[in-house]
């Protein structure tokens, strides 16, 4: 199926429910697809073709939304941007992915005047209403069919341009197809199951420039709702829920935390909620747990990354639970079985040769989900995918029962007087101190050691701690050498767009006028 088909699905099904909703505006099905065929037949009247690229810089907005199935329906890749990103990383996504039709909201107008004169190659900016000086939506498709229009499409045609953080300064554009994206939807749709019947009301809490709109393509393929909010705040979330009966999210760990901390001061009507499904970075098992208590057996954990998105494995609600209590820490801590369309090995990284259960290496996938490759870097897409298998750069293993567990990042791997340290095994440790809201650890320049073991915490709001008690904690549970050699309390990790601690970022600050860690 190409990416739009699942839309369309959920347009037949439910023509005239109600497909967005966002404060006081609604749109069903009728609008929203009739509208996202103007959309697409105005850019295929403007010349654009296959895979041409197309960017949308908006925060959480309904039209922003449909201007992406418009841009899948007219055969185009769409390439996601961030608008609280700087302007100058923009314009390097915008001219790095050749990006030629630019649609946004009027509330970033001041940033595409910034951009314009910089971005050449883009010949057409679209502006979702009216006020900035260029062309608003509505005129911009009027007169233009209301019907799909007939567009040529292969399977493995690029239909999105993601950006992925890179060491070299320059950002990776991972091209996913009508193939990989199919296979991601399809997933979920097995992972996330209803009764015949059963409302079906998805949350776009997080930006839908990235996971929260890929997340709505399986309710919108069933006939759901997505409701959107401005921002992920816990008050927002938990008043959404109630509001409209939410059925499933995704939150990324660093928002359910928040959330589990808000609910500890306000009573909230949870009880439409099916699934949670969390992801982009480890969840705390002592928070996960706080979390069965409180909102009952709803988490789905969800494994991947934006080279294979957002679908390798899962833990589904009933996983996390044996003989109705909750599971132990070896079950909760893994990121659950391989989804059937994908197969997953884990590799020894200097032979290549498939590991045993219980033997740590390289997580190796390969299948449909796939992504085709990184845009105009064959090079990297080489060293990544290699005989039909993708390299994540996890470390992990896979236990008796088919549970894949992570150990960390490759480039997270903290090698400190010769043993290896694992952040994430620290992480947990650190995350059970009830004043701890998030934390990374990495690897700092030590003249001796290589490096030394480093702790950057962020606290609850109004919590405080003592480090000496966080060494403490570390020392009792992990021995000398995993605890970290220093603490450092900080007012807010910095976080990627869906809420994953960039420790990219942290371990900068250390290694700034030292040799790059790699």
């Amino acid at each position: 199926m190409a990416i739009i088909d699942f839309f369309d699905r959920g347009w037949r099904i439910n023509p005239h429910g109600v497909a967005y909703r966002h404060g006081d505006t609604s749109l069903a099905f009728d609008q929203a697809g009739e509208l996202s065929c103007r959309i697409a037949n105005a850019l295929v009247d403007t010349g654009v073709g296959r895979e041409t690229k197309a960017a949308v810089l908006s925060p959480n907005d309904l039209l922003a939304w449909i201007c992406v199935l418009g841009i899948w329906r007219s055969g185009a890749a769409w390439v996601p941007l961030n608008p609280s990103h700087p302007v100058s990383d923009n314009v390097v996504l915008l001219d790095r992915f050749d990006v030629e039709v630019l649609f946004y909201a009027p509330s970033v107008a001041d940033q595409i005047e910034r951009m314009r004169a910089e971005l050449p190659g883009i010949t057409a900016w679209i502006a979702l209403d009216e006020g900035t000086g260029d062309v608003a939506l509505a005129d911009w498709v009027s007169g233009h069919a209301d019907t799909r229009p007939e567009v040529e499409r292969d399977m493995d045609d690029v239909v999105a341009v993601a950006p992925t953080g890179g060491t070299t300064g320059l950002p990776k554009g991972v091209m996913n197809t009508h193939r990989s994206f199919s296979t991601m939807v399809v997933h979920q749709m097995l992972a996330l199951t209803y009764p015949a019947g059963a409302p079906i009301v998805n949350l776009a809490a997080a930006p839908m420039t990235h996971t929260a709109g890929l997340f709505s393509l399986q309710a919108t393929a069933r006939g759901g709702t997505t409701v959107v909010i401005d921002e992920a705040r816990a008050d927002s979330i938990l008043d959404a829920i109630e509001r409209y009966g939410v059925t499933e999210l995704f939150l990324p760990p660093t928002v359910v935390y928040r959330l589990l901390e808000r609910l500890e001061h306000r009573e909230a009507d949870t009880s439409s909620l099916r699934y949670i499904m969390y992801a982009a970075a480890p969840m705390s098992l002592d928070k996960l747990r706080l979390g069965i208590e409180r909102l009952g057996p709803v988490f789905v954990e969800c494994y991947g990354q934006m080279e294979a998105p957002a679908a390798i494995t899962f833990l589904r609600p009933d996983e996390h639970l044996i003989d109705g209590a909750t599971a132990p820490d070896e079950r909760l801590s893994s990121c659950g079985r391989p989804y059937p369309l994908v197969r997953v090995a884990v590799l020894d990284p200097s032979s290549g040769a498939e590991l045993a259960p219980g033997s740590t290496g390289e997580i190796c996938v390969r299948g449909d989900l796939l992504m085709k490759g990184y845009y105009k870097d064959p090079e990297r897409t080489a060293q990544t995918i290699v005989d039909g298998w993708l390299h994540t750069g996890d470390l992990g293993h896979l236990d008796e029962h088919g549970y894949l567990h992570l150990t960390d990042r490759r480039k997270d791997l903290i090698i400190s007087g010769g043993f290896n340290v694992y952040p994430g095994e620290v992480e947990q440790v650190i995350w059970s101190h009830p004043a701890v809201q998030d934390c990374a650890v990495v690897g700092a320049p030590h003249p001796d050691w290589g490096e030394a073991v480093t702790a950057v915490v962020e606290l609850n709001p109004g919590a405080s701690a003592d480090p000496a008690e966080i060494l403490a904690l570390c020392r009792e549970r992990l021995g000398p050498i995993r605890t970290p050699k220093d603490v450092i309390f900080v007012a807010r990790l910095p976080r990627s767009p869906n809420g994953k601690v960039l420790k990219k970022d942290v371990r900068a600050t250390f290694w700034a006028g030292h040799t790059t860690k790699i």
